[in-house]
């Protein structure tokens, strides 16, 4: 599964990290990132995939929502590709969906889609398919729009 990502607009005006060494990093949600939540429909356990600009990620799993938080173990980004210039960055990165286990029966996935975006002033601002009701929630199941071979159709766009 190869995600991608698009930001246009005033780049510059956006606090981008460097360049660093494709590796594993927590935290990434902290700053300007891009991310995917990956679950099996009528289950409560999901995965949240943190991409950074800087080529750096993370991979974690969730129990159920918000619980029993772990590294994803032996589960990495094939490939994760930037760039950008002025008006535009786009983020690409590549997914092995073998490396997230689906239950017995499961007839696809789940994904919802998300991106934290840090100005250069120090506001962040949250963007997702869709959010629930109140704060921005990016592991709330109403944000799960997306489904790979499960006929679940995508949202025409952001919320933020």
């Amino acid at each position: 599964l190869t995600l991608s990502y698009t930001l246009a607009g005033d780049i510059q005006a956006l606090l981008i990290p460097p360049r660093r060494p494709f590796r594993r990093v927590d935290q990434l949600w902290c700053h300007t990132c891009c991310e995917a939540f990956i679950s099996a429909p009528g289950t409560a356990a999901y995965w949240e995939c943190n991409f950074s600009p800087s080529t750096e990620w993370a991979i974690y799993r969730f129990r159920a929502y918000r619980e029993g938080m772990g590294i994803g173990e032996n589960a990495a980004p094939l490939a994760l590709s930037v760039t950008s210039n002025a008006q535009r960055l786009d983020l690409s990165a590549t997914l092995d969906l073998r490396q997230f286990p689906l239950p017995e029966g499961a007839g696809g996935f789940r994904l919802a889609l998300s991106a934290v975006i840090e100005e250069v002033s120090g506001r962040i601002s949250y963007w997702a398919l869709r959010h629930p009701p109140g704060q921005p929630d990016f592991h709330h199941p109403a944000g799960f729009l997306l489904g790979l071979g499960v006929g679940v159709s995508a949202s025409s766009g952001l919320d933020t």
